[in-house]
């Protein structure tokens, strides 16, 4: 897979090769065979800040369920789209899946099939949390999480620059 553009908000800031470095710094594959690679993130306060504002502005899908039926029906929204205008946009980073570091071969395994089908605007996020942690920052206690989606630009760029916080 290629690797889509960082959102323009992040482009245009002085941070964005920092934030390009975080990505690619400690990448793993998600799951024993796969070829795709993923962002191992720590849980940072930075990191926990910018994703706990992001569920209060209701700017997160809760489950990997949800992620493939949001991200399905924005590729459908924006394939109507580039046909009416007749051109293609290119691949850029728009939504951030976040991944609870305790999930079955199985979960990653349908993560992959999501990232290979959506990779060209999404990028996953394997998070330092396990899916009870990762609940219950995002979406209070007696909520486990394994997968998040974000998916508003500036929340978006809010996670990022929280990566390379200092």
């Amino acid at each position: 897979m290629i690797a889509p553009r960082l959102p323009k908000i992040v482009e245009a800031d002085a941070r964005a090769a920092h934030v390009a470095r975080a990505l690619a710094a400690d990448t793993t594959p998600l799951w024993a065979q796969s070829a795709v690679r993923v962002a191992r993130v720590p849980s940072t306060p930075a990191l926990a800040a910018a994703l706990q504002q992001a569920a209060r502005d209701e700017h997160l899908v809760r489950g990997l369920e949800g992620a493939m039926r949001a991200l399905d029906a924005e590729a459908r929204g924006q394939r109507l789209a580039d046909e009416k205008i007749g051109a293609a946009r290119g691949a850029r980073i728009s939504r951030l899946l976040l991944l609870a570091d305790d999930g079955a071969e199985r979960f990653y395994r349908d993560v992959e099939a999501l990232l290979r089908r959506h990779g060209d605007r999404a990028v996953a996020l394997r998070v330092s949390l396990d899916a009870d942690a990762l609940g219950a920052l995002l979406f209070g206690a007696d909520a486990p999480t394994r997968a998040a989606l974000v998916v508003h630009k500036d929340a978006v760029a809010a996670v990022l620059f929280a990566l390379v916080a200092p």
